[in-house]
């Protein structure tokens, strides 16, 4: 693939300012999910920005499909028709947040990097794959086997896009999903929710709400409380006011993705600790609140008693994403990102005993981790690949950020992320406030892309 190294560079030259504009298309669409509609299975958000993503597809030349706005491809032929590689990424996003200096529907750069909902996860690299494909239809690249750029709509929220694309057509002989960093990502923890769901209460809380997204550290919380204002003292990342007779107690942390939660503050934790405190609660309320002390404590599981590391992959990781008060029961979620040495039911046996009564454990759920041992060819291709055009000496790493990999039979994730990357003051990380994505990574990534599919080629798979 030495031979195409010139036009890969020229192509992208010629290329930067529509793939910028084309990634400005698909941000400006608010593709967070919302309710059911015909032909909008995970709301109109999600199938506008496929249908925008598959336009741009249609643009550049390629065959596309759109699977009643579930998930949607652009694709090539290839010689051997019962085969095919493909890249995958998602076009839906979480919820905004708090926190943004610019409208996060409108992409705008700075000081080179592009900022807004999606430039990072994960509508910047499904731009990057369309125009892969585009390199290799227009530089007329003899295909063994067919690359399919798939396009999901509901990563986010429960990947039921895959599910769907799984059920109804034949898996790609190799995937790689750009929704994660480099160099190669071959194993992700395994990933446990739940509900922490306290009981009628009937005391002084009155209403507590926080966060966006379960797989999000919230940096905003408020519990609506009975109180004297008068009484309650001030404290860091806290803040007073007086609200229909009784005290919203407000919490303003610092937001991040639930599989890499260092350096984060969760607004929820900030509450919960200020209320108990405070002495602000009946018995059965306190209870609970010293359940979500422990789930906030510690994002490495240890005040619950789930902290685990297998020496394969990182240790535990725990967060509480969304609070919400219905019925007068308050509903905390949980996402942990845990080790081979742990499992789902371990993790709920440790909850529950950590509730000791406070609340139940309920709507579980666990996806076992998933590992490729790293010396597989088309890994090794992958790696090998983003090593020569870096001229690093990367090796492949584990994570505890679920992608779309872990559905398919054999699939990684594979960047665009660097790891180690420090953000400007301006720019967030993905599902924070300001996602920012570096231009200049982003166009290498896709000359590694680029060359990566068509090393891949030339594979037994």
């Amino acid at each position: 693939m030495q031979q195409w190294e010139n036009a890969v560079d020229a192509f992208i030259e010629q290329n930067k300012q529509n793939i910028l504009r084309d990634i400005g298309r698909l941000v400006a669409v608010p593709s967070v999910e919302g309710a059911p509609e015909p032909g909008a299975p995970f709301g109109p958000g999600p199938k506008a920005a496929l249908e925008e993503a598959l336009k741009i597809a249609g643009e550049l030349g390629l065959a596309t499909r759109n699977c009643e706005g579930r998930i949607g491809w652009a694709e090539l032929p290839g010689a051997e028709p019962d085969k095919y590689i493909a890249t995958i990424t998602h076009l839906d996003v979480v919820p905004t947040g708090n926190g943004w200096d610019g409208d996060p529907f409108v992409m705008r750069e700075k000081d080179g990097w592009i900022l807004g909902r999606g430039v990072a996860d994960d509508k910047g690299p499904s731009v990057l794959c369309l125009y892969a494909l585009r390199f290799l239809k227009e530089q007329k690249i003899p295909l063994r086997y067919g690359v399919r750029a798939l396009l999901g709509a509901n990563e986010e929220t429960g990947m039921a896009d895959v599910d769907y694309y799984l059920k109804n057509y034949p898996a790609p002989a190799f995937c790689f999903s750009p929704d994660a960093e480099f160099p190669v990502c071959n194993g992700e923890k395994g990933h446990y929710t739940a509900k922490l769901v306290s009981p009628a209460c009937g005391g002084a809380i009155l209403d507590f709400t926080g966060g966006i997204a379960p797989n999000a550290v919230p940096d905003e919380a408020s519990a609506l409380v009975r109180a004297d204002l008068a009484a309650l003292p001030a404290a860091p990342g806290i803040t007073l006011a007086a609200e229909n007779g009784a005290v919203r107690v407000s919490g303003h942390g610092k937001a991040g993705h639930a599989a890499m939660p260092e350096g984060t503050v969760n607004a929820i934790g900030l509450v919960a600790d200020y209320l108990l405190a405070n002495g602000i609660g009946n018995e059965a309320e306190r209870a609970y609140l010293t359940l979500l002390h422990k789930l906030h404590a510690a994002t490495d599981g240890s005040a619950l008693g789930i902290a685990a590391d297998d020496g394969r992959f990182s240790p535990l990781t725990v967060i509480g994403g969304t609070m919400r008060m219905e019925g007068g029961r308050m509903f905390q979620s949980v996402d942990s990102r845990y080790p081979t040495s742990t499992n789902g039911e371990a993790i709920t046996a440790a909850l529950t005993a950590a509730a000791a009564g406070a609340a139940s454990i309920e709507q579980v759920a666990a996806a076992v981790p998933f590992y490729i041992e790293p010396d597989a060819a088309p890994i090794r291709t992958l790696i090998d690949t983003y090593n020569e055009v870096t001229g690093e000496q990367a090796q492949p790493f584990t994570m505890g950020g679920g992608t779309y990999a872990r559905h398919f039979p054999l699939a990684v994730s594979f960047g665009p992320e660097r790891q180690g990357t420090v953000l400007p003051e301006f720019a967030g990380p993905m599902h924070g406030a300001n996602e920012g994505a570096e231009i200049g990574p982003l166009f290498e990534a896709l000359k590694i892309y680029i060359l990566a599919l068509g090393r891949l080629q030339q594979l037994e798979l």
